[in-house]
């Protein structure tokens, strides 16, 4: 396995000072990050390490070129919009600049192009699995066609009052993924699992590993601390962020050694990409980099 970690916490950093900085701290690898240029009214979105829009040959050499003199390597190009938004121009957009990170990667020499399938949240799962499949086969398609295998994130989006009550992204349970497996037999087709999305929907974050094993594209090392007493207040049937809190690796509920006994026993041995959204460390720039610096050598003594 190879320890990353994910761009977006650094947005402020050019690509190669993120390489510069990976090296530094003896990360392996990163998940860059593809967004529009532009501002991004959610958090961690907007970030735009790899410009794909008109990306070229001669982009991607240069790309090659700096993470090759910092000694890192590119896990994959992350972009995670809603494709499936309810207003089809605005899915449009997302699913074109999916289409560019595609080509992106493959320029890139890369495997692996991460993101959401997306969700019209007002709407039910079988609801929205007509347009899911409208969408996705072409889609799916078009990485086959360029040799790219799409990672798709297993978190829920469904934090806030415009994510509720559905959630932005459909692919947020093992039955989700075998209806999806099956109907998209693809093998250019995966996951990015991310464990700590299943501890707040009291789920196992295990079992899931050994049964998708072969479709584990891409990993996400984040953690989160489950509030019972705050969940005892409000029920399940709340906001999520009103009892869970998003931590890094070894600060919340995780088990790390049990998560990285089952990984190891699947086989895997791609990129483990450590993603910080803990608020504790959001005051500033070193705070960030602390963050990153203190997940790496917790996360250490599981990836030698």
């Amino acid at each position: 396995m190879q320890l990353g970690f994910v761009t977006a916490i650094l947005p402020e950093l050019s690509l190669a000072e993120v390489a510069a900085f990976a090296k530094e701290n003896s990360y392996e690898c990163v998940e860059v990050m593809c967004w529009p240029k532009g501002k991004a009214e959610r958090r961690y979105a907007g970030v735009t390490h790899i410009d794909v829009t008109g990306f070229t040959k001669d982009d991607a050499a240069r790309v090659r070129d700096q993470m090759a003199g910092a000694g890192v390597v590119i896990s994959g190009l992350g972009y995670y919009p809603n494709p499936l938004a309810p207003d089809p121009a605005e899915a449009r957009v997302y699913v074109e600049h999916i289409r560019h990170v595609i080509q992106a990667a493959k320029l890139l020499g890369l495997t692996v192009v991460n993101t959401f399938v997306g969700r019209d949240w007002t709407k039910s799962i079988d609801d929205n699995w007509p347009r899911f499949l409208e969408t996705w086969r072409p889609l799916i398609k078009f990485a086959e066609d360029n040799g790219i295998n799409i990672g798709i994130e297993n978190c829920p989006m469904a934090f806030t009052k415009d994510e509720w009550p559905g959630g932005k992204n459909l692919a947020t349970s093992p039955k989700i993924w075998r209806r999806m497996f099956e109907d998209i037999p693809s093998q250019n087709f995966g996951l990015n699992f991310d464990p700590s999305h299943f501890i707040w929907q009291r789920m196992n974050y295990l079992k899931p590993l050994r049964e998708f094993r072969s479709r584990l594209f891409h990993v996400h090392a984040k953690d989160v601390r489950l509030d019972q007493d705050r969940l005892n207040e409000v029920g399940i049937m709340a906001h999520p962020n009103d009892f869970h809190t998003p931590k890094i690796p070894g600060l919340g509920d995780v088990n790390w050694g049990r998560f990285f006994s089952v990984l190891t026993d699947t086989g895997y041995d791609g990129a483990v990409c450590v993603e910080v959204e803990d608020r504790a460390f959001e005051g500033s720039l070193e705070k960030r980099k602390a963050s990153l610096i203190q997940s790496a050598r917790y996360l250490r003594q599981y990836i030698p």
